[in-house]
This record gives structure tokens, C-alpha cells and sequence, in this order.
């Protein structure tokens, strides 16, 4: 019965891991017949959009719109490929620049979340490793519970985030990115099938992120 129970939970958390990537290399063949690369392709789509102040530039730390900047950032394989994911990708991007753009409440609570995420997890590690250690040695054992219990409050606040991004996701593929693509011609009628698929699979990377996040949950819980 354990052994069954810990399959599906791995495939539960890894299965949309490899469903998006098997998905993104499937459509990732270069495609001469389209008109330009997924960098070219997000420049385009920005300054349609009026935000001729938003970056277009590669970057080895994944995809993503970074508002600070502004930048939309495209690994190379998207930046300068031409194939249906390098232009899915760029167009699901692009959606969350107008997301900001049109100050979506979603995607405000999103950044309000994230950016208190990083200093949340240096309290997460101190309360479940330094205050123990510290309690145990003062000889205040009695510490220990109340701080293990407020590091999982914490940790679920960074579960709460990710769900919170997960309406955005799908928000950006298909309420914005695959209209845009679909109305602007960019793709013939026979592609959009597997530009849908790509995006879909984008929101899918953060399906994994959540359920990786409820797995470490779990363990902290346990």
C-alpha cells in the first residue's frame, strides 16, 4: 500500500515535469516558414502593446518577465529560435508585461507575495534549525514546537504564492497569448493546435511547482 501511495505522489509531482518538457521539445523543431524568432516575435507584441520600454534579452535563468527592469528575458533556444515554442513562449511572456501594464490585481498580489518569499525562507531554515539547536542547548526545549509550527505557517505562506500564480499562468496563455498569436496571423491555422499545447504547458510548470512545494509541505509536516 506505501509503495503505491509514494508512486502516485512522484507521479503526481513529476509527471507534469515531463509532460511540459516532452511537450516543448516536441514543438521545438526550427521552422524556416515562420516570419521571425521568438525574440523578434516578443518585440513585436510589446510595442503593439505600447510598452516600447520593456527589454527584449536573452538570459540563462529561464524564462520570465522581469517588471523591475522592465524586461521580457528568453533563454537562446527561444530568443533566437524560430519554432512554435520559441513564439509561444515569447507571447506568454509578453502577457505578463501587459499584465503589469494593466495593474491586474493577480499579478500585484503575486509580486507582493514573491517578494516576501526570500526573507520568509531565512525564517523558515532558523526556525526549524537554528532556534531548536539554540533552545535545546539554553535548555528551553519547550521552544521547539511553537517555532517548528510557525516554519510550516510560513512555508504554507509560499505554497499560498504559488497557487496565487497558477489563474495568472493561465490568465498569460490563454486569455492573452494565444488570442494574440491566433488574431495576429502570426502562426498558420494548423500550428495553433501546438502553440495551445506549449502553453498549456507553461501553466503546467507551475502545476509542478505547487505540487513539489505540497510534497516538501508534507515532509516538514512529518
Amino acid at each position: 500500500m506505501i509503495p503505491a501511495v509514494i508512486l502516485l505522489l512522484l507521479a503526481l509531482v513529476f509527471g507534469p515535469m515531463l509532460y511540459v518538457r516532452w511537450v516543448m521539445a516536441r514543438h521545438a523543431s526550427e521552422r524556416a516558414d515562420l516570419p521571425g524568432t521568438g525574440g523578434e516575435l516578443a518585440r513585436h507584441l510589446l510595442d503593439q502593446a505600447g510598452l516600447h520600454h520593456v527589454l527584449v534579452e536573452p538570459t540563462d535563468q529561464g524564462d520570465h518577465y522581469d517588471p523591475a527592469t522592465p524586461a521580457v528575458r528568453l533563454t537562446p533556444e527561444y530568443h533566437d529560435g524560430r519554432s512554435i515554442t520559441a513564439v509561444a513562449v515569447a507571447a506568454h511572456e509578453v502577457a505578463h508585461a501587459v499584465q503589469d501594464r494593466d495593474n491586474d490585481p493577480v499579478f500585484r498580489l503575486r509580486m507582493v507575495l514573491m517578494r516576501a518569499l526570500a526573507p520568509l525562507r531565512l525564517a523558515v531554515v532558523a526556525l526549524l534549525t537554528v532556534v531548536p539547536l539554540l533552545g535545546g542547548l539554553a535548555g528551553a526545549g519547550h521552544l521547539v514546537i511553537p517555532s517548528v509550527v510557525l516554519a510550516m505557517a510560513l512555508f504554507g505562506l509560499s505554497v499560498v504564492a504559488q497557487l496565487a500564480t497558477l489563474p495568472l499562468e493561465i490568465d498569460a496563455s490563454f486569455r492573452r497569448a494565444l488570442p494574440a498569436l491566433r488574431q495576429g496571423g502570426y502562426l498558420d491555422p494548423r500550428d495553433l493546435p501546438g502553440a495551445s499545447a506549449v502553453l498549456r504547458a507553461a501553466a503546467l510548470t507551475y502545476v509542478a511547482a505547487v505540487l513539489m512545494s505540497l510534497l516538501q509541505l508534507a515532509r516538514v509536516v512529518r
